[in-house]
Order: C-alpha cells, then sequence, then structure tokens
C-alpha cells in the first residue's frame, strides 16, 4: 500500500505538475560549499501540520485543493513520494521526531522536552551560533518545549526560541472571548491545558524583538481566520527583523479533522496550501532569504484510510495503516534540483542528518541518515 501510495503521486505529480523522475544515482551536489555560503545559507521548514491524505490532495480527486502546490511549488522542487513515519503517531510527539531525527516516546499529551537533541540545538554548538539564529513558531501550546531536549550534553541554553502566537494572543486579551476561534489549542483531546514553560518567547518581547506593538498584532489578529494565518504572521515578522538561519514552522488548521467536519478539514488543506505559497514569495522578496534559502514541506504523518475497518477516515490517525503513515516531502530553493520527483522510501527522521549535511553541522545522536538525492 506504502509502495502504491508513492507511484501514484509520482505519476500524478509527471502528469499534472510536469516534473522529472528522478535517478537515485545523482549528480555533483549543486550547493556552494565554503564557510561565506554556509553562513548565509537559510533554511525554512514548514510541517503540512495535521494529516492530510492524498484523496485530498495528491489524488486526482484532491488537486483543486492544493493548486498552489502542484502549479508554482512543484515545478521548483525536488518532491519525494514516499515519506515513511514509523514513530507514534501523535501530533507533538511526530514533530519531535522530526526535529530531533530519532522516533521520539514520549507522552504527545504531555508538557515535556524531546529525549533526544534537537535540530535546533545541533545547529546552536557545533556552528557557535546565537540564540537570534534558530526559532520556532508553533500554534499550539503544547509545542512550547520542542525548542530544546532533556539531553545533557545539549539541552537549557542551547535551544530555538518558541513563538506561541495563540499564547500572546490569549495574554494580551486578557480572556475576552471575540478570538475564541484562534485560541482553541488542541483538536484530538479538547481536555488538553499544557503547562507553559521551557524558553517560550514572551508577550513583552514581541515589540523589543519583531518591532511589532500588542495594539498591532490584535489588530492583524482581527482579519485572519485561523491561527495558521496568525503563525505565518509572525514568522514574516521573524524573518524581517530576526533573519534566523534555521526557521522551523509547525501548521496545525489541518486537524481540525478530528471535529469530524469534513468540510472545514478541506478549508484547511487549501489554507495551509496558500500559506506555503505565501510564505515562498516573502522568501523570494527578503534580501536575507533571496536566492540562499532552501524550504522543506512535509506532513508530520497522514490520515486513516476510508476502507480501514479500525479507523475513521479522514477524521483520525489511530490506525497505523499506510495511508496514516506515508507521507511526503517537497524541498526548493537553494542547492535543489528542480522539476524532480523521487519515489524510493525515505524515513521522516531522515530530514535532521540530511539538515546537518546541507548546513555543516553534525547531528551525531539522530537514527536518521542523509537524503543523498540533496546532497
Amino acid at each position: 500500500m506504502a509502495r502504491h501510495l508513492g507511484v501514484t503521486r509520482r505519476e500524478f505529480l509527471r502528469t499534472t505538475a510536469g516534473l522529472a523522475l528522478g535517478s537515485t544515482l545523482t549528480s555533483a551536489s549543486p550547493f556552494v560549499y565554503g564557510e561565506a555560503a554556509a553562513k548565509k545559507r537559510k533554511v525554512i521548514v514548514i510541517t503540512f501540520g495535521g494529516g492530510a491524505r492524498d484523496q485530498e490532495t495528491f489524488a486526482p480527486e484532491g488537486q483543486q485543493n492544493i493548486p498552489h502546490m502542484l502549479q508554482e511549488l512543484a515545478p521548483q522542487s525536488s518532491f519525494f513520494t514516499q515519506v515513511m513515519n514509523q514513530g507514534i503517531l501523535g501530533h507533538y510527539v511526530a514533530t519531535a521526531s522530526l526535529a530531533t531525527g530519532v522516533y521520539e516516546t514520549l507522552n504527545n499529551f504531555s508538557a515535556v522536552p524531546p529525549e533526544h537533541p534537537t535540530v535546533f540545538e545541533y545547529f546552536r554548538k557545533d556552528l557557535n551560533r546565537p540564540s537570534s539564529s534558530a526559532w520556532v513558531v508553533a500554534p499550539s501550546n503544547g509545542f512550547n518545549r520542542i525548542g530544546e531536549s532533556e539531553s545533557r550534553s545539549y539541552g537549557p541554553g542551547l535551544g530555538a526560541k518558541v513563538i506561541l502566537p495563540k499564547h500572546l494572543l490569549s495574554a494580551a486579551t486578557s480572556g475576552s472571548t471575540d478570538y475564541n476561534h484562534l485560541l482553541h489549542d488542541n483538536y484530538e483531546t479538547p481536555l488538553y491545558a499544557p503547562q507553559i514553560g521551557g524558553g517560550e518567547f514572551e508577550l513583552q518581547q514581541m515589540e523589543r524583538i519583531l518591532k511589532l506593538s500588542v495594539d498591532d498584532f490584535m489588530a492583524h489578529a482581527r482579519t485572519v481566520s485561523s491561527p495558521d494565518e496568525l503563525s505565518i504572521y509572525v514568522a514574516k515578522r521573524l524573518m524581517q527583523q530576526e533573519s534566523p538561519n534555521l526557521l522551523w514552522i509547525t501548521m496545525h488548521d489541518i486537524d481540525i479533522a478530528h471535529s469530524g467536519a469534513y468540510s472545514l478539514y478541506v478549508d484547511a488543506i487549501r489554507r495551509t496550501d496558500r500559506l506555503c505559497a505565501e510564505l515562498w514569495k516573502v522568501v523570494q522578496a527578503e534580501p536575507e532569504y533571496a536566492g540562499n534559502t532552501t524550504m522543506f514541506v512535509l506532513p508530520d504523518f497522514g490520515r486513516d484510510a476510508d476502507e480501514d475497518a479500525g479507523g475513521n477516515g479522514f477524521q483520525h490517525h489511530r490506525t497505523g495503516d499506510a495511508a496514516s503513515r506515508t507521507t511526503w516531502m517537497m524541498t526548493l530553493g537553494a542547492g535543489v534540483r528542480p522539476g524532480m520527483v523521487y519515489d524510493r522510501p525515505l524515513q521522516s527522521i531522515d530530514l535532521v542528518p540530511t539538515l546537518g549535511a546541507l548546513m555543516g553541522f553534525s547531528p551525531k545522536l539522530s537514527h536518521g541518515v542523509p537524503i543523498h538525492e540533496l546532497l
């Protein structure tokens, strides 16, 4: 089934987006190595969070939901059709696994840091980078501990700064009900109320670092319909003011599927598609990012297949079937061969070693392997 999903995505991308089938035996890397180039290089990782199935994305009946990815981003990208997640299918633990390169086993509904070092810690420690160089923007307060691990060799002081726009908005509104549609924190279990703490960005830092007043922040919040839109707004300000070399943005709107409303799930896929393209346009327009940025877009995992009797279709990701575990990855920008599609199986934990190879740090405790088509 996993192989079938990969082949289906490959053929669809070749016929619809005009991508070419890539060989696993690639030529020399188009990356320009050297100390000066490495210091300028930027990497942005976007998790297509919440898990979206092929039926609503890359299958022919789903292509109307991802027009920006198919028409604008895919032709510029190297696309990997078969990225396997063999870990726990919970959004925080799966994203933590993406960020450490190890299948983490922490409680998905606990406010704890990852056990293993994160990509942010490897990057900052190995390259002696300041705290301003690595940031996470996440819409769910449950991600407040993802910036740094509990590893004794890394850990506190070496991770990424974490911005939780919903936490900022909650603090700014002092309990106002006008923003309830933006403040819902977890669709999987409404009883989840994570303890905030662990290096997250505070409201009083917003004006000093992002050059954004609380009034301006709230005024923008009034104009958006989702937490992911607010996250992208904050990410843009962060790019303009801090220009981090490593920026990680976790999307989460698609997880509204847990509510059982198919129309809201599809709307969230369309919004995430639009926001990914919108951020890529910002990359091209920002002098600090244009021409030297590589962007990775990938889901944390998928969702249950309709035909699986033990699942709930689009609503959940409980079965661990191929539809839940087989995802994809789109990579575009500096050093990437455009218009290529690769369908050999990869592991989601291969992301961190790949980032290490591209940026010049050594994720020595990661369990994944570098994706050689990108090197």
